[in-house]
């Protein structure tokens, strides 16, 4: 998706956890933007990794006109989850090798974001999920940019899942899980589990089992505009978002998935290219 509106004035900066190390790189970057007349925070997490002075993260959500990450895809995939509600485009910068996500390479900033002022930019919608964990205890409710992997608490037993969708019985699922994916995930835990790979800006999600007990289940592909319900009748399972939380349910419990109605909104090149990053990191078509 194309937008020509975006205006850089003030961007928030999320850093890697857990890498004091790049420190240096946000002083970088920091500056990179300066030059440009676009003031820059830092959330306080990241700030007393550096030791530098941070700002509550729900308050630079609301200030910034841009999120930036820097790091990987795994801190990008955490800062647009936690930022969901606040509708806050996001960009990634990558501390090391690149990324599905996080595309930016710390010495193309400058260049990049003379294209941004030009207008020569794109912003991406990606389809996220949003789960309902209903729980005798209560609700929870969580969004998922990748995906959310219903799995088996114990080593020693298969699972069994049964699954509505629109609240008709659908299938039922005997082994490992299933892992419900965005498009945006497909080349996750989706791909190594025999998913297909969905193209990013689709309004779609999979249903790829986890080593199925039965050779008859396959992945299905579901449209956006219906939600699936998962129920585990005789034991407990997990719901794992995004490889980053875990929430348990049981007997009598359920998990109603859907798409959001809310988009994430990644900022790109306009010369991003979907396959040519597919190319780089599964080294598609080499022999």
């Amino acid at each position: 998706m194309n937008k020509s509106s975006i205006s850089l004035k003030k961007v928030g900066i999320i850093l890697r956890p857990s890498t004091p190390e790049l420190k240096e790189t946000f002083y970088s970057a920091k500056q990179i933007f300066e030059s440009r007349g676009i003031e820059v925070m830092i959330d306080n997490i990241s700030g007393a990794m550096i030791e530098v002075l941070g700002q509550q993260f729900d308050i630079m959500c609301k200030e910034s006109d841009l999120l930036v990450t820097i790091g990987g895809d795994g801190t990008l995939i955490s800062a647009v989850r936690r930022s969901h509600a606040f509708s806050t485009p996001v960009m990634g910068i990558h501390a090391g090798k690149l990324g599905f996500l996080a595309d930016v390479a710390l010495e193309e900033l400058d260049s990049f974001l003379a294209q941004v002022e030009a207008g020569e930019y794109r912003v991406d919608e990606r389809a996220m999920l949003e789960a309902v964990i209903m729980t005798k205890k209560g609700e929870n409710r969580v969004v998922a940019f990748n995906d959310i992997v219903i799995t088996r608490p114990s080593i020693s037993k298969m699972i069994h899942v049964e699954t509505f969708v629109d609240d008709k019985a659908f299938n039922t699922y005997y082994g490992d899980g299933v892992i419900i994916s965005t498009p945006t995930g497909s080349t996750a835990y989706n791909l190594s589990a025999g998913g297909p790979v969905l193209f990013p800006l689709t309004k779609v999600y999979a249903l790829t089992p986890i080593c199925p007990h039965s050779l008859t289940q396959r992945p299905v592909v579901l449209p956006g505009h219906f939600d699936v319900e998962f129920r585990t009748p005789d034991q407990s399972a997990l719901a794992v978002v995004d490889g980053q939380d875990m929430y348990e349910f049981g007997e009598g419990d359920a998990i109603r998935i859907s798409l959001a109605e809310s988009p994430a909104m990644l900022l790109h090149r306009k010369a991003f290219n979907y396959f040519d990053v597919l190319k780089e990191k599964l080294k598609w078509g080499e022999g």
